[in-house]
């Protein structure tokens, strides 16, 4: 067999994967050969030097356009799964390409490749070039390193951690879940972990390079009673090291998803219609993000689909509310050192004292609105174009306690999760499914409650929020990923518990 090169191997790998096809996991092995932690790791690896970025900027701008940009990306992502209580399924996917962006005014030329060569980079740069039709623009003459903070440095790096090392996770996910209650009769449990490299380099003259890695530990219990099932799951993770996942985290995760399940069994259906609902912190922010945070995403308001267009500077909530959209806290799963335009991670004050004070923005919205842009600009990878997403949708404390919150409610539900949402982003009408709550009766939390939907107008709801606890929790998991516009990207949220005056509740008719 003839011998291949490290840079061969890793794009023979990549371009395969890339096709759909899943690769088995390897135990330390080739991974290893993927330590850098230096600047730099794309042309080391793949050959791609600023005067070759150059040579594919200026064909992406060889028709005009106000601007260009290449995304390269290398990801290697991995799965293993257990059910029945074995690990039958473990694999591995490698993606390897660049994306190649020009935009005119606002609007976007796009091609992408998976081959890191300059002919093909090339060819989907004159691709992405034919959205303008004017004269050739000289991209900048020279390419410096922007310089970032990070926000979740890697003791060591994911793919250099071995199969042998993470098939006990999820071994000891199952053993302890079993180990809490007879009524468990199965439980699914999956270890993620990913290791993301970009590289963005832009016709103004600016490269940036991140490592993004992403993991979480799940469980899903299931369990059984006179005959009856429930079930119940959590996760923790984000943009963790390795070493987070240890016994605190195996019993936290068994824990609170058999905790979850078996409260099931006794839950009730509360009655339906128009009452008081307290969010409990954490995890409920879920509802902030899909109702309230993408309307607050600068497209939507520049192309005036969002309620939130004309409301800049205007009053959207009582003054004891801020919402803050943050991409630098640590580990946390949307947070990003620099975004996918090479913009750097940073804190976005959407709301401040009940006054929207800022949209989340990309470069072309930013330059729309005459600001700067907030770090927003995302993408699932190379083969998709940018747009304005959340990182971390945060409502930030307030100062009532959580108990004096229930007790101000006193009659209706408590929230502690919800799921399967549905939300109309223009008018921002939303319906989600509560999985997990408690009634509320004469000011004290009552009956588990189940099976119910909750309905409302997100701007309204937010503008009906009439207490915010000091109770701020993030939520911890790593699974959480939003969807728009056909991508997916991570992101976190969080929130303190909150009263909102009035939501339609489709529980049972009295």
């Amino acid at each position: 067999m003839r011998e291949m090169s490290r840079r061969s191997f890793l794009k023979t790998t990549a371009g395969v994967a890339a096709m759909g096809a899943a690769v088995p996991i390897i135990g330390g092995g080739w991974q290893q050969l993927l330590a850098a932690e230096k600047p730099g790791y794309f042309e080391r690896e793949f050959g791609i030097t600023d005067a070759l970025c150059q040579r594919v900027l200026a064909e992406a701008l060889s028709r005009g356009g106000d601007f260009a940009d290449l995304y390269f990306e290398h990801t290697i992502s991995n799965w293993i799964v257990l059910e029945d209580g074995k690990v039958n399924r473990a694999f591995s996917d490698v993606a390897l390409g660049v994306g190649i962006r020009t935009v005119k005014n606002d609007q976007v030329g796009y091609g992408f490749t998976q081959e890191l060569n300059e002919k093909s980079m090339l060819n989907a740069a004159a691709i992405a070039a034919t959205i303008a039709s004017g004269v050739k623009v000289t991209p900048a003459a020279t390419l410096t390193w922007l310089e970032t903070k990070n926000f979740y440095p890697l003791e060591k790096l994911l793919t250099t951690v071995a199969l042998e090392s993470k098939l006990p996770l999820v071994q000891k996910i199952n053993e302890k879940c079993f180990s809490l209650s007879p009524l468990v009769v199965k439980v699914n449990a999956s270890f993620h972990d990913q290791q993301k490299r970009i590289m963005v380099v832009n016709s103004e003259g600016i490269k940036a390079e991140d490592l993004q890695p992403r993991d979480y530990l799940t469980a899903l219990v299931v369990a059984e009673k006179n005959g009856k099932r429930e079930q119940a799951g959590w996760n923790l993770g984000g943009r963790q090291n390795f070493s987070f996942f240890n016994q605190e985290a195996i019993d936290a995760i068994a824990g609170k998803a058999v905790h979850d399940a078996l409260l099931l069994f006794d839950a009730v259906q509360p009655p339906a219609g128009e009452m008081p609902v307290v969010f409990a912190p954490g995890v409920t922010a879920i509802l902030l993000h899909e109702a309230i945070g993408h309307g607050m995403e600068a497209d939507f308001n520049r192309k005036k689909t969002s309620t939130y267009c004309t409301m800049i500077g205007k009053k959207v909530a009582e003054p004891f509310i801020t919402i803050v959209d943050d991409g630098t806290i640590p580990n946390l799963l949307g947070s990003i050192n620099v975004d996918d335009e090479g913009t750097p991670g940073q804190r976005t004050v959407l709301v401040e004292n009940g006054i929207l004070k800022s949209y989340m923005h990309d470069k072309i919205s930013a330059h729309h609105y005459h600001v700067k842009p907030s770090g927003n600009g995302r993408r699932e990878s190379y083969q998709h174009y940018v747009q304005p997403r959340m990182r971390n949708t945060i409502m930030l404390a307030g100062q009532a306690p959580s108990d004096e919150i229930i007790r101000s409610a006193q009659k209706g539900i408590y929230v502690q999760n919800v799921s399967n949402g549905q939300v109309n982003i223009g008018e921002g009408d939303f319906a989600f499914y509560v999985s997990q709550g408690r009634m509320i009766e004469s000011g004290k939390l009552t009956a588990t409650i189940k099976d119910v939907n909750i309905m409302g107008n997100g701007p309204k709801m937010l503008q009906d929020i009439t207490m915010v606890g000091n109770d701020l929790e993030l939520h911890p998991g790593g699974t959480g990923a939003c969807g728009k516009g056909g991508q997916r990207v991570p992101v976190g949220f969080g929130q303190p518990s909150c009263l909102v005056k009035s939501l339609t509740v489709g529980g049972v008719k009295s």
